[in-house]
């Protein structure tokens, strides 16, 4: 099985060689007492897991293949002897395991219990960097597809034998091209639905470009659409002709907020049903609380249309977890698309550029960079040498002509402030909104959030990553139905509108951030051209950001709009010229991945998995956890089933699904807080569920910041 999966990519020799003798040292006596004296088959207690005190068994397959196979070896001796614990530091780490006495009486006693001499013997070519897809810098990328081939193998296998009707479902995802003639009848309704407009026009102009480019080379794309031009619909398109026409296994759909993959998998499951995987960080087992259950349960993305996050997608590439890297090697020969990419984590951009250059020349990717506004990607060379980017290779633009294209569905006017320095008070700014019927304002912060919310006339409406994705469901599904209406409708909220959320509003305040959020801002104002033109309103708020990248975007954003006299601030230049700004101003590999995963010997084949996956976090400096909250307006009387199953039967892929629904991800540190004070408990380890009856406000969401509970929410 792991050979079949690292054909994909030429490796099913290397791959061969770490499944047979991955489980080497199961046959010393120790571990063979061990499974003889394990009770049934209570998954807790399988052999899976190699806890202390049990009878570890992945040293000895890595200690033989070194001394076997010389060099070659070092590269299975990653590969066999993390597909428990994951993938091992070289220094420090992996060479200090194998040199103790613990891997020698290990491989020493598995030998003397003369295993079957009838196996083959792996031949493999030796450890030639040239060979390697990608060369010396494609190694450490090159390892995690080995690793994730076996560990995903090792796992399928292993709930084959113990949980089959798991594994039976796991066979029942449609073909990707029997899902293609669904799609196009729903585009076709849709287009056929929709009213003549100029907008509509374009949407349609726009769906067809992107299938008549699908026919073109695999490789990089980018795909330029003004937010309101039908980009979500669009890049499906283009996927599913693109891995038609190019023998393509699957289409996977990169969203950058966990609060939106909720709204964006639910259009797409409206469209092909169960055949859309949705998948998201708060699912997985912490990793020092993984059991056999938390792994069978985690997902492979063997499905044919997945849905995930940047996090997700991302910190798995970087991995060293077995549960995160087992799905790798099902991105191989499959289309990407990124959405809203200008949100990449500059402080990370360097690796993830590196990553996504591997992937598209030695993987079978091709990835789609969708977004209203581009950042700029491409390779830059500086006198200061420290300030260079290596970027992506020979991206094409799937639309003709895309300022073109913008100049027709600009539908806003941008008013700046007169003076860059001159905040508002947000008892002033509530006082303004308040003179218009209907009106979005976005802030920088959920703090801030609160804040403006409190002062704003009855009946405004709030929406932060604080409340769960149901109640934020609810809240957007209120504020269409008001607008549509012709109610007056007031609306407080952070930033993650302004990605996936189709909302229209004649009036839009944004709080001076990055050019790319004003941008992003501006689409949900006047989104249908209603108006003639909808007004978009940049305001300077009662605070500057915390020192960091919103900060610094800011000022980029100030350098790049201050001189503006006349012409428009969103014109797509602007955004090259800020986004450089941008990424001079900072630098695009903070936390040495590059260095971590680099070979200082090719001798030694010296890389530093673990260290290098502690250090990439695609959320700077937040450690968070997820909480189920007690949204009890959310009308799900099965919450408190499936909460009882989660304290019964552990955290099971199915129920996982159902309660993300409910989960809200905080601070750890926000947590450990509220666990302190009795307010939430928690029921699995990594995961915490609310147990407080007053800490879910049906306002604001989820209570981190101390604030007394409202007297009704008090009445017993």
């Amino acid at each position: 099985m792991t050979s079949a999966f690292a054909g994909l990519f030429g490796s099913s020799d290397w791959a061969n060689a770490a499944g047979l003798w991955h489980d080497l040292g199961k046959f010393r006596p120790r571990f063979q007492r061990y499974i003889r004296e394990a009770v049934g088959l209570d998954p807790e207690t399988a052999h899976l897991e190699a806890r202390p005190g049990r009878a570890p068994h992945s040293t000895a397959g890595a200690l033989l293949a070194e001394r076997e196979l010389g060099l070659a070896g070092r590269v299975l001796a990653y590969v066999i002897a993390g597909h428990h614990a994951g993938l091992h530091d070289w220094d420090g780490g992996l060479s200090t395991r194998m040199a103790g006495d613990d891997a020698r009486d290990e491989l020493a006693e598995s030998l003397a219990a003369r295993p079957p001499d009838d196996s083959p013997h792996p031949l493999l070519p030796p450890a030639d960097l040239r060979q390697v897809p990608g060369g010396k810098a494609g190694f450490a990328l090159w390892v995690r597809m080995l690793f994730s081939c076996l560990v995903d193998a090792d796992f399928l296998d292993t709930e084959a034998f113990m949980a089959p009707e798991q594994a039976e479902r796991r066979t029942a995802w449609p073909e990707l091209a029997s899902l293609a003639p669904v799609f196009d009848q729903s585009m076709q309704a849709l287009v056929d639905q929709a009213p003549a407009t100029q907008v509509n026009r374009l949407r349609a102009q726009v769906l067809e470009q992107c299938r008549a480019a699908a026919e073109l080379a695999p490789g990089v794309f980018s795909l330029t659409v003004p937010t309101g031009g039908g980009k979500t619909l669009a890049s499906m398109a283009f996927a599913i002709c693109h891995a038609l026409k190019h023998d393509k296994r699957r289409v996977i759909h990169v969203i950058p907020y966990t609060s939106i993959i909720e709204q964006t998998a639910a259009v797409f499951r409206g469209i092909f049903g169960d055949a859309v995987l949705e998948h998201h960080s708060a699912a997985d087992a912490t990793p020092d609380a993984e059991t056999l259950r938390s792994r069978l349960a985690c997902e492979n993305w063997d499905a044919p249309i997945v849905v995930t996050t940047s996090v997700q997608f991302f910190e798995s590439l970087f991995a060293a977890r077995t549960s995160r890297c087992r799905k790798l090697h099902n991105i191989v020969n499959s289309v990407v698309v990124l959405d809203e990419v200008q949100l990449l984590p500059p402080a990370l951009l360097q690796p993830i550029v590196d990553a996504m250059n591997l992937l598209a020349k030695h993987y079978g990717m091709t990835l789609v960079l969708a977004t209203a506004t581009q950042p700029v990607l491409s390779t830059r060379r500086y006198f200061d040498r420290a300030r260079n980017f290596d970027g992506l290779d020979d991206v094409r633009e799937i639309i003709p002509d895309p300022d073109a294209l913008q100049d027709q569905l600009r539908r806003v006017r941008v008013r700046l402030p007169r003076d860059w320095h001159a905040p508002v008070a947000w008892e002033a700014l509530a006082e303004e909104l308040g003179r218009h019927d209907s009106a979005l304002v976005i802030v920088n912060s959920r703090r801030h959030a609160r804040e403006l919310f409190r002062v704003m006339p009855a009946g405004t409406l709030h929406l932060s990553a604080l409340m769960c994705g149901a109640h934020r469901s609810r809240v957007i599904r209120a504020i269409k139905q008001r607008l549509a209406a012709g109610e007056p409708t007031r609306v407080v909220s952070t930033q993650l509108v302004e990605a996936g959320v189709d909302l229209d509003f004649p009036v839009v305040y944004r709080a001076l951030s990055g050019l790319d959020s004003i941008g992003q801002a501006a689409g949900r104002c006047n989104r249908e051209g209603r108006l003639d033109q909808g007004e978009v309103v940049v305001f300077i708020p009662p605070e500057p950001s915390a020192p960091g990248l919103l900060r610094t975007a800011e000022d980029a954003c100030r350098s790049t709009l201050h001189d503006i006299k006349d012409g428009d601030p969103l014109a797509r230049l602007r955004f090259a010229d800020y986004f450089e700004r941008l990424y001079y101003s900072r630098d695009l590999d903070a936390q040495s991945i590059r260095r971590l995963l680099s070979i200082d010997d090719p001798k030694e084949l010296n890389v530093q998995f673990r260290s290098a996956a502690e250090r990439f976090r695609l959320i700077e400096d937040e450690d968070s956890v997820p909480v189920v909250v007690l949204d009890r307006d959310a009308g799900d009387h099965d919450l408190d089933i499936l909460l009882g199953t989660l304290r019964k039967s552990g955290p099971d892929r199915w129920l996982m699904r159902r309660l993300q629904r409910y989960i809200v991800n905080i601070p750890r540190r926000d947590a450990l807080c509220l666990l302190d004070q009795g307010d939430v408990e928690e029921q699995v380890p990594g995961l915490f569920v609310q147990i407080s009856d007053w800490l879910y406000d049906p306002d604001l969401g989820l209570v981190i910041d101390g604030v007394a509970p409202r007297p009704a929410q008090t009445i017993v």
